[in-house]
């Protein structure tokens, strides 16, 4: 920990300048973020540093790092688990604190009987190339007692941004004029090398990393000189697998000042027809609000769900005033909707799930798990 006199309140006018820019508008690798996040919020870097180190400090920002779009780099899904209610709490205990591969991890409810509304715990997951999802989820579900899930790949990706600072006073139905670009979901394969420079910038800054120079160690930890990693990373850029330099607020919890950054976690439904997904997405994802938006075949269980969005929100009348916004323009886009619905969230806890394939493969042997077994099948 670092004694800092700098204020940690998201409220700060200052703070809130800097958290507007930097919890996700710095898209891509930037080999100067902190410069950059004070070129844009017109706040000095050396203020800019401090800020974001007494914010992590007090935990205002759960976290500084730079994303990677993992859905080019590993097999991934948002999965749904249907377990007994008197196993949820146990299960959600074990996906975050012993599943490395379990991003989010939530507890979700209905306001009505729907389908699917027994898949109480929904996480996101990652498996490393190479490895099988549908295993992993086997091995998970005999491990926390759950009677089914449902994995669900996104097909591809129409907003993926957090940004709860600039969101917090949108108007419903505010909108792009022109549509998202699709993020594609293809995986790649990489050399040794870029992993090396992946596995050094993903993980998360400690307050003491904090400062203008903030690769120079992380080069050193991936044995490349500093032009050299900000080259490869570059690169790795351009391949669409580096998603952005980012501070993420604690939103989940209240902060230590009792503060709290949003309330309402709701993940919408949009059953669509077949055929016409790239069309709503293109729709939906237009909407300044939403931080994800997704095409992913939920199936049956869900009453055949294939676009899903999530919104976070104080108020749980103005999360639902955005989602009825959002359904108009659909309407008056002439895209038919069969079927919606709002899951909204709980219990709640997040943490970056693991890619790397040496990370697997060690998870395993703790596990009494011959990794062989768990290998994806051509």
């Amino acid at each position: 920990m670092l004694d800092t006199a700098a204020p940690a309140s998201v409220n700060d006018e200052t703070n809130r300048r800097i958290l507007a820019v930097s919890e996700d508008q710095l898209t891509g690798f930037h080999a100067d973020p902190f410069g950059e996040i004070a070129r844009r919020s017109d706040v000095p870097v050396e203020d800019v540093i401090e800020r974001v180190r007494a914010m992590l400090v007090a935990g205002s920002i759960r976290r500084v790092r730079q994303t990677l779009l993992s859905t080019r780099l590993a097999a991934s899904a948002l999965v749904a688990w249907k377990l007994p209610p008197e196993r949820l709490d146990a299960a959600f205990d074990y996906m975050y604190a012993d599943d490395p591969f379990s991003g989010h991890v939530v507890l979700r409810s209905t306001d009505r009987e729907c389908p699917g509304g027994d898949f109480r715990l929904w996480t996101t997951l990652k498996v490393p190339q190479g490895f099988s999802l549908q295993r992993h989820c086997e091995v998970l579900a005999r491990n926390v007692g759950a009677e089914a899930f449902r994995i669900m790949p996104a097909r591809c990706l129409f907003v993926l941004g957090v940004g709860h600072t600039r969101r917090r006073d949108m108007e419903p139905g505010a909108r792009s004029d022109e549509a998202p670009q699709v993020i594609d979901t293809e995986v790649l394969r990489l050399s040794p090398e870029r992993w090396r420079v992946l596995a050094a910038m993903k993980r998360e800054f400690e307050p003491s990393e904090i400062q203008r120079d903030v690769w120079a160690p992380r080069a050193a930890e991936a044995g490349l000189p500093l032009d050299v990693f900000c080259r490869e990373a570059e690169a790795l850029n351009g391949l669409g697998t580096v998603g952005r330099f980012s501070t993420f607020l604690e939103h989940v919890k209240p902060l230590q000042d009792g503060t709290r950054v949003t309330r309402y976690n709701g993940l919408f439904h949009w059953a669509v027809p077949a055929g016409r997904e790239l069309e709503a997405g293109h729709e939906i994802g237009r909407h300044h609000i939403l931080t994800h938006a997704y095409w992913r075949d939920a199936g049956p269980e869900f009453g055949n769900v294939n676009i899903m969005g999530v919104l976070h929100g104080l108020d749980k009348a103005e999360v639902l005033r955005h989602k009825d916004a959002i359904d108009a323009h659909l309407g008056e886009a002439g895209i038919p909707v069969e079927y919606t619905n709002v899951f909204w969230g709980g219990r709640s806890e997040i943490k970056p799930s693991e890619i790397m394939p040496e990370a697997y493969i060690a998870w395993c042997a703790a596990n009494g798990i011959d990794p062989a077994s768990m290998k994806e099948t051509a």
